[in-house]
């Protein structure tokens, strides 16, 4: 006999919160479980694998479409991994540039705080520099991402 998890139980065994899990099943990464006849969901060792698998790719940054991807292909393990070493690869990208997004603001941050005599809030280099971007020393707006991965490949 298999074991069977309620979705309380499938939670806390895979460590996905149950709105969590819900979400996972609306966007199509988690099949939809089983329904005892009470509609109970019912999940078997094989669902909260899967949920152990997405938590650790989403702990990781992956987006909700690259799991998808990499779910596909762990569904079919005979297949070469070059479109997962893909999907990893653009992650890497996207999160250095972010990592380095994240450095540009940590030094506005710096120097604005560094810049705050006290005083005032008319005065306040924080505030004045928050209405005024021209008193930014970089350009630290978030650049929309232009490579996305699809289905079949990165652009």
């Amino acid at each position: 006999m298999t074991k069977e998890f309620s979705i309380g139980k499938a939670a806390k065994t895979s460590g996905v919160k149950v709105t969590t899990i819900r979400y996972y099943e609306s966007v199509g990464l988690m099949p939809e479980p089983r329904r005892v006849e009470s509609g109970r969901r019912v999940y078997d060792q094989a669902s909260v694998d899967l949920l152990g698998f997405i938590r650790h790719a989403r702990d990781l940054g992956f987006t909700v479409e690259a799991i998808r991807d990499l779910i596909e292909l762990q569904e079919n393990p005979g297949t070469d991994c070059t479109r997962a070493d893909e999907v990893a690869r653009h992650h890497l990208v996207e999160t250095q540039k972010r990592i380095e997004q994240l450095r540009v603001l940590e030094r506005e941050l710096k120097r604005m705080i560094d810049g705050c005599a006290g005083g005032k809030v008319g005065s306040c280099e924080i505030v004045t520099s928050l209405f005024d971007h021209s008193k930014c020393l970089s350009d630290h707006q978030p650049k929309q991402p232009n490579n996305k991965c699809s289905a079949t490949k990165c652009h």
